[in-house]
C-alpha cells in the first residue's frame, strides 16, 4: 500500500485519537481504561489469563481490569496509579492511544507530560464524592495543555442505585465550577456521561439501569471525536532535524540529491509550494515531498517526510522551513506557563538550555509572574519554583525561537527546559 493510500485510509476511518483518563485517586481511571479494552475484544488471551490468576490470588471473584494499567510493582501493591500507562487499542472505525495518568498532588508532572499530546481527556469524578480538589486541579491541567475535548465520567453509578438526581447534581456542580474559572474549552466542548466502570455501564454497551439517561455511550464519543490538528487550519512549520547527502557513488542521481528531513508539527505541503527558511530569511520552492523514499503529493501533520527545494540554500539542523505566507515572528523573549519537572528548584541565577522543536537557546530566567496553587487555582506570588510547580514566567533568550502560541499551535507553541550540567529534562512550557 502506497503513503497516499495510507493517508486516504487513515482518513477515512477518523484518524488517531489521542486521549486521557484522570482524576481523583480511586475514581477507577485505570478500571475504566480496562473495561473499555475488555469490551472491545483488545485484551491478548495470556493477558487476560494473567490478570485472572492476579486476581483470584487477591481473592477476588470477578476479574481486576485495573491491572491491565498497573504495570510497575509499587502501583499493584498500593493499588494507585504512579507512572503514565500507555495503552493502544483499535476499533472498525479508528485508533487510539490511551494514557492512564496518575491521580496524586506529587505526580503532576507526571499528568502533564500525559496531557501534552491527548486531544481528548475523560476526567472521572466517583459519584458518591461529586467534584473534590483533585478534579478541579486535573481539569485545569487539561485546559492549560489546550486539550479541546473533554468527557466528565461521573463514574460508580452502580453505588448509588443509578441515581438521575445524583448524576444531575454532579453535573451542575462541574459546570458551575468550570465556568467561573474559564475553563471550558474554547472551540472544544464539554459533554457529561454516567457510568460504571466496574460493570461496563455506558462505556461500550448501554445501560438497561440508567434508561433515562439519553446520550452517547464513552466509546460512541470516542468514535466521534475529530482527530487532532483536524478543527482549524494550522500554518505549517516544519523544523529541519537531519539534511540527507547520500553518498553513493554508483548513483549518479544521488550525486546532487539535498533532502532535508523532519516531521511536519503542523500544517501541511505540497510540491510548487513557496516557502521561508529560518533564521536566514531565504526564501525557495518545493520541488518535491518524499515519505519512506517514495515521492507523494503532499506532507501533513505528524508525517516525517523529506523536502527537496528548487534552489541550493544552507539549512541545517534547528532550522525551521515554513510557508512564505505563514512567517512566525522571531522571539528572543518568551511569556509562557512553565511546568517544573525537578526535584531541584528552578534557579534565577542559572542559566539553561531551551529546546523548541529541533532548535536549541540558552536561556535565563527574566522573572515569574506568579505560581499557580493547583489545590485553589489561585495566583500566589514566587521566587522560584520546585517540582510539580507551575507558573507563568518570562525568559530571555540567546538565539531567537519561531513560535507560535501554545493555544493556536500546540505542536510549534511547547518548549523544554535543559539542565545543561547534567542534560536532563526540568521543565515544560506553554507559550504564551
Amino acid at each position: 500500500m502506497s503513503a497516499n493510500e495510507n493517508i486516504t485510509e487513515l482518513d477515512k476511518n477518523g484518524g488517531l485519537l489521542r486521549f486521557m483518563t484522570c482524576g481523583s485517586v480511586d475514581d477507577g481511571k485505570s478500571t475504566l481504561i480496562g473495561r473499555l479494552l475488555f469490551d472491545t475484544k483488545t485484551i491478548l488471551a495470556d493477558t487476560l489469563t494473567q490478570i485472572e490468576k492476579t486476581s483470584k490470588k487477591r481473592g477476588m471473584e470477578a476479574v481486576d481490569l485495573s491491572l491491565l494499567t498497573d504495570g510497575l510493582q509499587a502501583e499493584r501493591e498500593q493499588g494507585i496509579t504512579i507512572d503514565v500507562a500507555y495503552r493502544y487499542f483499535s476499533t472498525g472505525t479508528r485508533k487510539y492511544i490511551i494514557a492512564d495518568a496518575p491521580g496524586h498532588e506529587q505526580y503532576t508532572r507526571n499528568m502533564v507530560t500525559a496531557a501534552s499530546t491527548a486531544n481528548l481527556a475523560i476526567i472521572l469524578v466517583d459519584a458518591r464524592k461529586g467534584v473534590l480538589t483533585q478534579t478541579r486541579r486535573h481539569s485545569y491541567l487539561a485546559h492549560l495543555v489546550g486539550i479541546p475535548h473533554r468527557v466528565v465520567a461521573i463514574n460508580k453509578m452502580d453505588l448509588v442505585d443509578y441515581s438521575q438526581e445524583t448524576y444531575e447534581r454532579i453535573c451542575g456542580e462541574y459546570r458551575a465550577f468550570a465556568e467561573k474559572m474559564g475553563l471550558i474549552p474554547e472551540g472544544g466542548d464539554l459533554q457529561f456521561i454516567p457510568m460504571s466502570a466496574l460493570n461496563g455501564d455506558n462505556i461500550v454497551d448501554r445501560s438497561d439501569a440508567m434508561s433515562w439517561y439519553k446520550g452517547p455511550t464513552l466509546l460512541e464519543v470516542l468514535e466521534s471525536a475529530p482527530a487532532a490538528h483536524s478543527e482549524h487550519d494550522e500554518p505549517f512549520r516544519f523544523p529541519v532535524q537531519f539534511v540527507c547527502r547520500p553518498q553513493d557513488s554508483a548513483n549518479p542521481e544521488l550525486h546532487d540529491y539535498r533532502g532535508f528531513m523532519g516531521r511536519v508539527e503542523s500544517g501541511s505541503i505540497r510540491v510548487g509550494d513557496d516557502v521561508t527558511v529560518l533564521p536566514s530569511g531565504r526564501t525557495s520552492r518545493v520541488k518535491a515531498v518524499h515519505l519512506g523514499g517514495e515521492p507523494i503529493a503532499e506532507g501533513v501533520t505528524e508525517q516525517s517526510i523529506t523536502l527537496l527545494l528548487e534552489d541550493e540554500v544552507d539549512i541545517s539542523r534547528g532550522d525551521m522551513i515554513v510557508k512564505s505566507s505563514e512567517v512566525p515572528e522571531a522571539r528572543k523573549e518568551v511569556e509562557a506557563m512553565v511546568c517544573w519537572l525537578s526535584e531541584t528548584p528552578l534557579s534565577p541565577a542559572r542559566t539553561y538550555a531551551i529546546r523548541h522543536t529541533t532548535r536549541t537557546s540558552k536561556a535565563k530566567l527574566n522573572g515569574i509572574a506568579y505560581r499557580v496553587d493547583v489545590n485553589s487555582l489561585e495566583h500566589v506570588d514566587a521566587t522560584q519554583l520546585a517540582v510539580n510547580d507551575i507558573a507563568r514566567v518570562s525568559l530571555k533568550l540567546a538565539l531567537p525561537v519561531f513560535a507560535d502560541a501554545y493555544t493556536q499551535n500546540r505542536g510549534a507553541g511547547a518548549f523544554i527546559v535543559i539542565d545543561e550540567s547534567t542534560n536532563n529534562t526540568v521543565g515544560a512550557g506553554m507559550i504564551l
